[in-house]
């Protein structure tokens, strides 16, 4: 690999990473491969499931379900990004510049997205429960699609600076990356320059982003919960409360991992852990939510009871 001198220091110019993965041991490789292939498989399947009845059934074709519809679309494509990568390194593990940059870009940019969506679907509960005579109104079609534009525009423009701060990195000999994908905090580990500058502003970044977000998602659920217990009937308050508990499951799960992962003081710390973390939110989580979802969600269930006989209909002639 070419080298440039600066100063006193030797430079590498890397045109190529190794990827560590989760471990070493070929048995455990095998039963990884096999666990995450099957949950990839899954998530895929529940994903589309959810995808697919918010397409045909008429029922399903509210604001709410197309917020759900576009959260099931982001599942899908996250899990794409970093799963299938992981089951490409356990038979080659290493990846080009480009790829890795690549992979990072989109992992980034959806993950920021599906933040914002829960946001705007927050929202969407609000307007359901507390303005119910309106919502068609207020939640038009429009509107929504502001929404998923806002949220696409706002995740790029959070990720678009750090990533071309990122582009001027300096790298030593070493081009190991102790991850099973191409994240940051492994990326900056290895960097001979000095991460402290970008490491507080993606900080600042992922701190006001997540706030923001935390502080829209707990005001809707603030004056959703005290319409709900003004509610006079324990069953429309039953039935109020088991509308909005997938999303607050979700909006927990979310939150919970991108704090644990990404609210660090160094990026150098932590990444042994982080790798498990980020192995569970892309792999387990997408598999839960289109149950978390659908169970408790009469509609869907209905929905997909209709799709079944209806494909049996079909088959049968």
């Amino acid at each position: 690999m070419p080298k440039s001198e600066v100063g006193d220091k030797k430079y590498t110019v890397l045109k190529r990473f190794i990827l560590v993965g989760l471990t070493d041991d070929s048995n455990l490789q095998i039963l990884l491969f096999v666990f995450l292939f099957i949950t990839y498989l899954l998530s895929v399947i529940g994903n589309l499931t959810i995808i697919t009845l918010t397409f045909v059934d008429s029922c399903l074709k509210t604001p709410m379900y197309f917020f759900l519809q576009n959260f099931s679309y982001l599942e899908v494509s996250v899990t794409t990004v970093c799963i299938l990568r992981y089951l490409h390194t356990l038979d080659n593990n290493t990846v080009t510049y480009n790829p890795c940059a690549t992979q990072l870009f989109f992992v980034i940019v959806l993950g920021v997205t599906e933040i914002c969506l829960l946001t705007a679907m927050s929202y969407d509960h609000y307007v359901a429960i507390c303005k119910p005579l309106h919502y068609m109104t207020i939640m038009n079609n429009r509107l929504c699609i502001k929404f998923l534009i806002g949220c696409y525009m706002l995740a790029l423009l959070i990720i678009l600076l750090p990533y071309i701060m990122s582009f001027k990195l300096e790298f030593c000999d070493s081009n190991v990356i102790d991850h099973y994908g191409c994240d940051a905090a492994p990326i900056l580990k290895i960097t001979c320059s000095d991460t402290e500058f970008i490491e507080r502003f993606v900080l600042v970044l992922v701190v006001l982003t997540l706030i923001f977000t935390l502080v829209c998602v707990i005001l809707s659920y603030t004056y959703i919960i005290r319409t709900i217990l003004r509610f006079p009937s324990v069953q429309q308050r039953k039935k109020a409360f088991s509308t909005c508990s997938s999303h607050i499951i979700v909006v927990s799960i979310t939150y919970g991992s991108c704090i644990f992962i990404y609210i660090k003081p160094h990026a150098k710390e932590g990444v042994a852990i982080n790798k498990v973390v980020s192995v569970l939110t892309t792999s387990v989580a997408p598999v839960m939510n289109p149950f978390i979802y659908t169970l408790r969600n009469k509609q869907v269930v209905q929905a997909f009871k209709d799709m079944i006989k209806r494909v049996a209909s079909i088959s049968k002639n």
